[in-house]
């Protein structure tokens, strides 16, 4: 991507590449899509030119996108390019995972009460193989390390959990997940949707074996471009049930059927990707990294800290209220009267939200302003 230098500075100089933000819009709602920059439109129509009336035929830009974007998600969760592969969605990666390992009668799955279905459904489906599927009930909005252990038997094989709850925010904490997991054996699976682009994971310190997420929320892509890390450990106990021309090693060597996979996680993208959903992630991505991972977190938790302290200052108490900053995320959810009320209101100021399970759900992203923060406040306050 050519334009990054222009977001080099301050928030003030990301704010002018969302045209949303010209158009007077306050949008808080990253946790269910993101908008797009003008850097991602700008590689979008340069995509869409060359395949109109330029080269046509650019499947030499499909191979650099890939490269990138792999390199670039390695730089995001510590970790090698390789292993990474390109597919359509959250779904597709967990049913991979959940359709690959050997299951036998009886073999024990830790889930949880808070997950969005992506990352249940592939395992509930083991059902009928014998697999036991265990929810984990949570607390308040939370779902500790502690429930999570206290169901572990000799027969647990698989625990998979969101990094962030869609619903509630909260923040689990990775590393004493996979320490657990570790010690005891068990595949550890992650959805790193309502994470990536918001709060970091590092993958080797956390030891994930498997982790998928997706473009378009927190990391302002488009839909239909995800991705999903698999350990060179965890590949080799899988058994690829889907394959296809470019999964196996001679994909080039059209009519030689030889039957030798892959060796990295390439081997899962079975055919051609979705390659103007991949142009845009890899553009949205650069813009992540020039700003600064580390930088987005700090920016994101703040706002986040500062909607929690506003909401108590009208009186409305967040489900993550007192929760440490460690276990918070870039989500605010409130209990609120008549909340999808509240967010048609706010729409018709302009102000974008959204309600999930009877819950106000609030997302900032780290380009939001406080300004922007304690508007959106002054509107609920009036409204309650």
């Amino acid at each position: 991507m050519q334009n990054n230098s222009i977001i080099k500075g301050n928030i003030e100089s990301v704010r002018k590449i969302f045209p949303h933000i010209r158009k007077g819009k306050i949008y808080f709602n990253h946790a269910a899509i993101g908008p797009l920059s003008k850097l991602v439109v700008n590689d979008l129509e340069k995509y869409l030119s060359e395949r109109s009336f330029g080269t046509i035929k650019n499947y030499d830009h499909y191979l650099k996108i890939a490269s990138e974007l792999k390199s670039r998600l390695a730089h995001v969760f510590n970790t090698d390019p390789k292993r990474f592969a390109l597919v359509e969605n959250v779904a597709f990666g967990m049913n991979t995972l959940a359709n690959g390992l050997n299951w036998n009668v009886g073999d024990h799955i830790i889930l949880n009460d808070l997950e969005f279905p992506s990352n249940v459904y592939p395992f509930l489906n083991l059902k009928n193989q014998g697999v036991n599927i265990e929810l984990v009930k949570s607390t308040d909005g939370k779902v500790s390390v502690q429930s999570i252990e206290e169901k572990i038997t000799d027969r647990t094989k698989l625990i998979s959990i969101s990094a962030v709850q869609f619903l509630t925010g909260y923040r689990a904490d990775l590393q004493k997940i996979g320490e657990v997991c570790k010690r005891n054996n068990i595949v550890f699976a992650v959805d790193s949707i309502q994470a990536a682009g918001a709060v970091n994971i590092d993958i080797p310190k956390c030891n994930i074996d498997f982790l998928t997420g997706g473009s378009q929320k927190w990391l302002m892509g488009l839909q239909g471009a995800s991705f999903f890390y698999i350990s060179e450990e965890l590949q080799s106990k899988m058994e690829q049930k889907f394959v296809g021309w470019n999964s196996y090693k001679s994909a080039w060597e059209l009519i030689n059927y030889d039957e030798v996979l892959k060796p990295d996680a390439e081997r899962f993208q079975n055919g051609t990707l979705n390659v103007i959903g991949f142009t845009a992630f890899n553009s949205s991505l650069s813009m992540f990294l020039e700003f600064g991972l580390d930088n987005i977190e700090k920016i994101i938790l703040n706002n986040t800290d500062y909607f929690i302290k506003t909401f108590n200052g009208i009186g409305i108490s967040p489900l993550l209220n007192g929760v440490d900053q460690k276990n918070l995320s870039g989500i605010i959810s409130v209990r609120i009267n008549n909340a999808d009320q509240i967010k048609s209101a706010l729409e018709k100021q302009n102000i974008f939200v959204e309600v999930r399970e009877g819950l106000l759900r609030i997302s900032p992203h780290f380009y939001n302003t406080r300004d922007e923060i304690d508007r959106v406040i002054k509107e609920i306050a009036a409204l309650v």
